[in-house]
């Protein structure tokens, strides 16, 4: 019997993860970063922030030493809740403290720019 393959985790910033957006489905895979606002040692959750967007990242499967204020990227799977508040099940975490998040955010655009030209022009 095959086991699913799994996912990468989709490059995303935490402000195209809201209600209104097309990534927001239950179960996708997706690569998060984002400063530790806050994190709750009983139930593993912790808050990422990036600009005015926020997420809840649930830890319980992954080992690290959180500081408040430090930059984390984690890679998971979107659990949305009735309510349409998301958490992510993070499988992956690591502490990217150092990581300018304007250069990664132009890099991520330069990333998005360069796969859809390959789409759309495929045997150039």
């Amino acid at each position: 019997m095959d086991s699913p393959a799994i996912s990468a985790g989709e490059l995303v910033t935490l402000q195209e993860l809201n209600p209104s957006s097309p990534l927001f489905k239950q179960g996708a895979s997706f690569r998060v970063t984002g400063k530790l606002q806050e994190y709750d040692l009983e139930t593993a959750v912790v808050a990422i922030l990036d600009g005015d967007a926020s997420l809840k990242v649930d830890t319980k499967h992954i080992q690290l030493n959180f500081r408040k204020g430090s930059m984390y990227q984690f890679i998971g799977e979107l659990h949305v809740e009735p309510n349409n508040e998301a958490i992510l099940k993070a499988r992956v975490g690591r502490n990217v403290d150092g990581l300018d998040m304007n250069l990664y955010r132009q890099s991520l655009k330069l990333l998005r720019d360069f796969q859809a030209e390959s789409r759309s022009n495929p045997l150039a």
